[in-house]
């Protein structure tokens, strides 16, 4: 069993050739749980999350089922690629409003997130300037179960908060947090 969070900050690092992150528990002065790293320009979207920052060992990643797919799915494996979760970008929904569904099997969590606020999700279509974007998740039958919000900054930084959920667990916070650096990823598409 996982160690559970109520949450995470999820900070992008600047870099030239990676995009980097970094997960930690808590607020942005919290312990450091991971260090994720995405290759730019991959054919296929992978991202490794590594217990060390010499990325010597990796804890968890996903990478996309198909190569070039709008509405690609993403597995969430962990260091042994056994599948934790996954989340997929609903193309269609997506064109005015980003939306994700999201899964974690083992814990019987499924669900889909949007952007709060549908007039910042329609302007950052034409105008991507960092504005503050909030997703909230929810349960099939209406119940919080993640909700990550980016703050009007020049980096990107997450807020991520994993509420219990209706059978009493909090998610997976390697999913959480694979899902909160998969929605930087895809964001900019």
């Amino acid at each position: 069993m996982t160690t559970t969070y109520p949450q995470l900050t999820v900070r992008q690092k600047l870099s030239l050739m990676t995009n980097r992150f970094e997960i930690r528990e808590g607020g942005k002065d919290g312990r450091i749980l991971a260090i994720a790293q995405q290759k730019r320009l991959a054919m296929r979207e992978q991202v490794t999350f590594y217990a060390d920052e010499e990325r010597t060992r990796p804890l968890f990643g996903f990478k996309a089922q198909q190569v070039m797919d709008l509405g690609a799915t993403y597995d969430i494996v962990d260091g042994s690629g056994q599948q934790i979760g996954w989340f997929r970008k609903d193309f269609g929904k997506s064109l005015f409003n980003t939306t994700f569904h999201i899964g974690v099997p083992a814990q019987g969590l499924e669900g889909s997130g949007h952007e709060r606020n549908a007039f910042v999700a329609f302007a950052r279509r034409f105008l991507d300037i960092g504005w503050p974007v909030h997703f909230d998740y929810t349960a099939a039958h209406g119940a919080p179960i993640l909700a990550i919000e980016r703050a009007w900054l020049l980096r990107d930084v997450y807020d991520v908060r994993l509420p219990e959920a209706p059978n009493g667990a909090r998610m997976d916070w390697r999913v959480a947090a694979a899902i909160a650096v998969g929605m930087d990823v895809l964001l900019a598409r």
